[in-house]
């Protein structure tokens, strides 16, 4: 079964929130910087990142960013 860009890129993030590069509190890149940054447009950056908080890893302040709040659990 194909998988959706968007759930790609959350995964790549997670993978790098597990990893240790992005620890808590670090802040994402926007939309745009993302986008660039995997090489797909800022609506996919968009959609990745409403997944992340979807699944509890990120969460995003008006006007600040979008932060790391906790480690997924293994």
């Amino acid at each position: 079964m194909p998988q959706y860009v968007y759930v790609e890129v959350a995964d790549q993030v997670e993978a790098d929130i597990r990893s240790g590069r992005l620890p808590v509190g670090a802040r994402l890149p926007n939309e745009r910087e993302m986008g660039a940054q995997y090489g797909v447009a800022p609506g996919t950056a968009r959609r990745a990142v409403a997944e992340l908080r979807d699944r509890g890893l990120v969460a995003t302040l008006p006007n600040k960013g979008t932060f790391v709040i906790t480690a997924p659990q293994e």
